[in-house]
C-alpha cells in the first residue's frame, strides 16, 4: 500500500532515485561509515542516473532480481530502490537524517491506524516493517492489547505481500540475524564511544532542536551495523534514552533487520544487557 502522502515522482524518476542514493552515500560518509559502503551507494547512484531506460520498467518486468542483476546494484541497494519505487520513501535515508517516523510507517499497513501504530512502537520498540514482520512470526504482536491471533495473521499476510518483492529470492531464516555476541559488541561500542561519535538531530521529541543522537556505523564479520540510542516515547517516559540502543543490521544476500538492546531489570538477567525478543538466546549466551 503506497502512502498517499508520498511525493509524486513523474519524469526524471531515475534522477530522483539517483539523488536519494547519493544522499545516503553522503550521509554515511559524514557519519564515518566505511568507504566501501559509501562508494557502493555513490556508484549505484551514478549508474542509475546514466540508465537509458526507466528503472521502474526493469522493476516492473523483472522484479527485484532484475535490479540486482544491474551493474553496481547489490541486494541491499536493490531493496532500497524497490522501496523508493513502491512508496516514494527511503527508510534508511530517513534514519540517517534523524527524521524516521515508525508510527507513520506502520500506518501504511492495512488495519493499523494511529492508535495501534503507537502501541506497536511503544510496546515492541521496533521501527521497521521487517522488524514488525518478525514480531508477527514470533508471536509478540498478538500479545499486544488490540491484537489477537487473527488480526496478527492478517497483518503478517499484508507485510509479506509488501516485502516479498524487496527481499532476496531465497535465504536461510536461521541466519537472518547476527549472533547475540555480535549485537552486544556493537551495543557496547556505541555506548562506550557515544561522546566521540557523529550525531544526528532527531525530528521527534526535539522541540528545542538541541538534542543530538550519536550514530555508530560498524562492520563485524559479514554484517554491517548502524546503532543509535532509542528515540521512542517509551524511552523518554522511562528515562532510558541513554540506555536503550537500536541496532540496524544487514549483509549481502539477506534482508535487513533491527534489534533493541536494553539493561534488564527484575529477572535472572538483572543488570545484564539483553536483546529484546531474544531473551532466551541471551540467557544461553551469558550461561556460556
Amino acid at each position: 500500500m503506497t502512502d498517499p502522502k508520498a511525493p509524486t515522482i513523474r519524469a526524471g524518476e531515475n534522477l530522483f532515485i539517483a539523488e536519494k542514493l547519493r544522499e545516503v552515500g553522503d550521509l554515511l560518509e559524514q557519519q564515518n561509515a566505511t568507504q566501501f559502503r559509501v562508494n557502493a551507494y555513490r556508484d549505484a547512484a551514478s549508474y542509475v542516473a546514466s540508465l537509458s531506460e526507466p528503472i521502474r520498467t526493469i522493476y516492473r518486468t523483472r522484479g527485484k532480481r532484475g535490479l540486482e542483476d544491474l551493474p553496481t546494484i547489490g541486494v541491499s541497494i536493490a531493496a532500497a530502490i524497490a522501496e523508493l519505487l513502491d512508496s516514494g520513501f527511503l527508510s534508511v535515508l530517513d534514519r540517517l537524517r534523524g527524521s524516521i517516523d515508525p508510527e507513520k510507517l506502520f500506518q501504511t499497513i492495512p488495519m493499523i491506524g494511529p492508535s495501534l501504530a503507537h502501541r506497536i512502537h511503544e510496546t515492541l520498540h521496533i521501527e521497521t516493517l521487517e522488524a514488525l514482520e518478525a514480531a508477527v512470526i514470533d508471536g509478540r504482536l498478538s500479545k499486544i492489547k488490540g491484537f489477537g491471533t487473527r488480526r496478527s495473521d492478517s497483518i503478517g499476510h499484508s507485510l509479506n505481500d509488501m516485502l516479498a518483492r524487496r527481499r532476496p529470492l531465497a535465504h536461510d531464516k536461521a541466519t537472518d540475524a547476527p549472533s547475540i555476541a555480535d549485537i552486544l559488541v556493537v551495543d557496547q561500542k556505541s555506548r562506550d564511544t557515544a561522546d566521540n561519535l557523529p550525531s544526528i538531530k532527531p525530528h521527534r521529541f526535539n522541540e528545542s532542536g538541541q538534542r543530538r543522537i550519536p550514530v555508530l556505523h560498524m562492520e563485524r564479520g559479514q554484517w554491517q551495523f548502524t546503532a543509535l540510542f532509542s528515540n521512542s516515547g517509551a524511552a523518554h517516559k522511562y528515562g532510558r534514552t541513554r540506555d536503550w540502543v537500536v541496532i540496524y543490521f544487514e549483509r549481502s544476500g539477506h534482508p535487513g533487520g533491527q534489534s533493541t538492546v536494553i539493561t534488564q531489570h527484575g529477572s535472572p538477567l538483572d543488570g545484564r544487557r539483553i536483546v529484546r525478543g531474544r531473551e532466551q538466546d541471551c540467557a544461553q549466551f551469558y550461561a556460556r
